[in-house]
């Protein structure tokens, strides 16, 4: 078993790299994509960390990508097998993370414009060391008793359309995709049923359009994603001949109820066979 969709406390999940590893051995995972939110900084201590382990470290990112969409859905765009060490990833990567620090920022100021008791040193230390996310900004107003969890947090202050949403910098679908090439990585695209389409004909229309910008694959495995909505991802990759991943998108603490590779009550169980097709895939792309 797998799991190709995972976060540290590197980005807002609430695991360590290390504590990551620890799990993964925990259940036997035979291999861990670390996909933290526009950051690739926890990679080399997950690799680190995952030493002597049996645990396959894949390495990873997930980009927010700028695109409008209804009904408040939003588009991720995961790259695996990227090179951690390519330049211009890194130097991209570190951009959107200052944008990431001067949006907490703003939203503090959002926050306290409501007469919440919130401030950016409490944000810089709610993050630690990772890039700075709505989370730790949703879990100092659950330490305070603003909020009753982390989703009420989300629900009346955090998100869109809500008092304290302020939006981020972002790469447009092109732009992401080319990166996430560059470094030698595959661009997946990730919990396709987030863009939130009234249809499925809506959601393939769109995978069309990315795949022609060199999409190559989706993520079809993933926590709580509707058995129906799967089948048809799953025929759409078939058709189309665009890989499949899948991932938990395990956080931890701040997405309660999703464990690392089960996902929502045990729904995942993803084999390593995803990972060597999602392998031979980049080979195929490397000799093209």
């Amino acid at each position: 078993m797998i799991d190709l969709h995972t976060h540290s406390t590197f980005s807002d999940g609430t695991f360590t790299p290390a504590q990551l590893i620890s799990s993964a051995q925990a259940i036997r995972l035979r291999a861990i994509a670390l996909t933290d939110h526009d950051t690739i900084e926890g990679i080399p201590v997950l690799q680190a960390a995952a030493e002597n382990s049996g645990v396959e470290v894949i390495p990873g990112v997930e980009i927010s990508v700028d695109v409008k969409l209804r009904n408040k859905g939003h588009m991720h765009i995961l790259g695996l097998l990227i090179d951690p060490s390519h330049a211009e990833l890194k130097e991209t990567l570190t951009f959107l993370s200052r944008e990431r620090a001067l949006r907490g920022d703003r939203i503090v100021e959002s926050l306290q414009r409501l007469g919440m008791d919130v401030s950016r040193q409490e944000l810089q230390e709610e993050a630690g060391e990772g890039a700075i996310g709505r989370p730790h900004i949703a879990r100092i107003l659950l330490r305070k008793g603003y909020v009753r969890d982390i989703q009420d947090a989300f629900d009346r202050f955090l998100g869109k359309g809500c008092p304290g949403y302020v939006d981020k910098k972002k790469l447009n679908e092109a732009d992401a995709i080319r990166l996430i090439h560059n470094a030698g990585g595959l661009a997946i695209l990730a919990h396709p049923q987030y863009m939130n389409f009234a249809t499925f004909a809506e959601t393939r229309e769109k995978i069309l359009q990315l795949k022609m910008l060199g999409l190559d694959g989706v993520e079809v495995f993933y926590s709580g994603m509707p058995n129906d909505f799967q089948k048809a991802l799953q025929s759409l990759a078939i058709e189309e001949n665009l890989v499949v991943s899948g991932g938990s998108d395990f956080h931890g603490e701040n997405k309660p109820g999703i464990s690392l590779g089960s996902g929502r009550d045990n729904d995942l169980n993803i084999p390593l066979e995803i990972l060597e097709a999602l392998k031979q895939r980049k080979a195929e792309r490397h000799l093209c």
